[in-house]
């Protein structure tokens, strides 16, 4: 069975000038500067704005602390006022994009084709996708949460290579627990997880399917994260609201 080294990510969304990123940051490595043997990868998943500032200070003071984006159009340049490229990023040194995040698919029409241009697009310029998946409250009500889940990771794996999809991340977010305090139970979240797993076996087979790391998001708080975090294919959480505060991350970091 592949070892998987499980990714905390904290999605700051649209908080944090680049002053109090570079607190949040400070005080994340600190706190995490107190643990002898970190067993887990964290990424921290800033504005644009705050990408600059949050990279040198993670460079200079070698934090244990991974440097992420939370989007990115798939072109490498051109008239898209507004957008930021991959290839922007990753002079950056940016590890992590989270591509098709509920937010961006539910209020910016982000569809399953754009999704799998960016995940094709952050692979080629050596850059890891978080790859997002989930349902609706409506969709969920109507049984259809294991459906919608396979096909959107289908989707979003159309031409990427066995070796690429084995190396990248998916995240299960269900979209009526984004934001709502409500989160899934850690025997649904392991369950839908586990769909997760066995669509990319079909899509890229078995060994992509031991190796990809699958995570968990919606409401993650230092309470709950051990119980999910436990579940045998969930690899990891995103983490929206509790990752602004530097010492509840670093408590679901520590779970």
């Amino acid at each position: 069975m592949a070892t998987r080294t499980p990714l905390i990510s904290g999605n700051w969304k649209m908080h944090h000038n680049h002053f109090e990123a570079l607190a949040t940051v400070q005080k994340l490595n600190y706190l995490l500067g107190e643990e002898e043997d970190l067993q887990v990868e964290v990424s921290v998943h800033a504005p644009f704005t705050d990408l600059r500032t949050l990279q040198t200070a993670i460079e200079q003071d070698k934090m244990p602390i991974v440097l992420g984006a939370q989007h990115c159009h798939w072109e490498e340049k051109g008239a898209f006022t507004g957008e930021v490229s991959p290839a922007m990023l990753a002079k950056l040194n940016v590890r992590y994009v989270i591509v098709g995040h509920s937010e961006r698919r539910e209020l910016f029409g982000e569809s399953d084709e754009w999704v799998n241009k960016k995940v094709l697009a952050i692979l080629a310029h050596g850059m890891v996708p978080i790859m997002c998946c989930g349902e609706t409250l409506d969709e969920r009500d109507a049984g259809q949460t294991d459906a919608k889940v396979a096909g959107q990771v289908r989707a979003g794996l159309e031409g990427v290579s066995p070796a690429q999809v084995g190396g990248l991340v998916i995240a299960y977010e269900p979209i009526w627990a984004i934001g709502t305090g409500r989160t899934a139970s850690a025997e649904d979240a392991q369950a839908t997880c586990a769909v997760v797993r066995r669509t990319v076996a079909e899509v890229a087979g078995e060994d992509a399917a031991a190796s990809v790391r699958i995570q968990y998001g919606g409401s993650v708080k230092p309470a709950n994260a051990a119980e999910l975090m436990a579940q045998p294919d969930i690899d990891g959480a995103l983490v929206g609201g509790a990752s602004l505060d530097a010492a509840d991350f670093a408590g679901i970091v520590r779970h």
